[in-house]
């Protein structure tokens, strides 16, 4: 498997992104899950924060990939239905997925849209998530609007997404969508996280095709209890899909990659492609939860950092120091 021309082995080794610390902002503990794209001639991320209640979503905008200024939250707590009401995670907008495009957002039915995933109940991800639908035709992307009920859920699922949906990567291909999903197979405890896919016509309602993930832990390797957080692109280059995700089980979390030609039948690579740091970095727990966009001949991949949390720190969640970074192919 010829993945050399997928790797980014330049950490920028500084956060780009980080919560606001400050009390009753909806990242005061913490900032997760990077989502950047190009619109309008500049990148955007969509970003979740955590505020010790549950998640919410952000937008920050940059013009180099690096210096991002925030524009507000565009997913906001008690803004749907009961279902969604704690909580809602942004994670994936509808985007061209040519690698080698810069992940330009795109309409459909003259829409931009937006998928997301919710926790039932208050805390850290607490209680079995669904997954909702959001869209917008503003084109500053700040005001969205929501379908009614989760196009996903656990409660339809098999045994290894009985726990839980989280999050999900939305692919269009040849008139048909595709969205990738994580999931785990009980609530709490000691619980597996997988990558599953289904598939739909219309955004609206999805059919599974299999009852097993796609994209499976390993028992005797890097990502044993996860495979999670899955994203797709398809590499012209050598003429396959591509998924970045991030796994978890004999290391601390790693990003890693897996291809296919059909987008459901997957290889897994055999090693991370992207691991935490050395003691004193600020990805010495964990470096997952990938994102990637190509750029000026330059793959930048974008990830949640983890570290011990310092006296000083912006944001604290569980002592832990958590923010969002990238690494780049190219030197710095």
């Amino acid at each position: 498997m010829n993945i050399e021309h997928l790797i980014s082995n330049y950490k920028y080794g500084k956060p780009v992104l980080v919560g606001a610390g400050i009390e009753e902002t909806f990242d005061a503990n913490a900032v997760d899950c990077p989502n950047v794209f190009s619109h309008n001639g500049r990148f955007y991320m969509t970003y979740i924060g955590f505020d010790n209640i549950g998640y919410q979503t952000g937008l920050a905008v940059s013009d180099d990939l690096i210096k991002w200024e925030k524009l507000g939250v565009i997913l906001k707590r008690e803004s749907h239905m009961e279902w969604d009401r704690v909580g809602m995670a942004g994670v994936s907008v509808l985007m061209d997925k040519d690698l080698y495009g810069g992940n330009r957002l795109k309409k459909w039915q003259d829409k931009y849209w937006l998928i997301y995933h919710a926790y039932p109940q208050k805390g850290y991800e607490a209680g079995s998530a669904e997954i909702g639908l959001a869209w917008t035709q503003d084109e500053e992307l700040l005001d969205w609007h929501f379908y009614g009920e989760p196009i996903l859920s656990w409660r339809d699922g098999a045994d290894w997404e009985k726990g839980g949906l989280y999050k999900a990567d939305l692919v269009e291909h040849n008139g048909k969508f595709y969205m990738f999903y994580n999931a785990k197979n009980k609530e709490d405890g000691d619980w597996r996280e997988q990558i599953g896919v289904v598939v739909s016509n219309d955004l609206f309602h999805w059919k599974r095709i299999f009852d097993k993930p796609i994209v499976a832990v390993d028992k005797e390797s890097w990502d044993s209890i996860f495979a999670a957080d899955p994203q797709v692109f398809y590499d012209s280059k050598k003429s396959q899909w591509v998924m970045f995700y991030y796994g978890y089980g004999h290391l601390n979390a790693c990003n890693g990659i897996a291809v296919s030609k059909d987008l459901l039948k997957w290889e897994k690579y055999p090693y991370p492609i992207l691991t935490p740091g050395k003691e004193g970095t600020i990805d010495s727990i964990h470096a997952h939860k990938p994102f990637v966009i190509y750029n000026n001949e330059t793959l930048y991949h974008f990830y949640c950092a983890c570290r011990p949390y310092e006296k000083g720190d912006e944001t604290n969640l569980d002592n832990i120091f958590r923010c969002i970074t990238v690494a780049s192919s190219k030197p710095w």
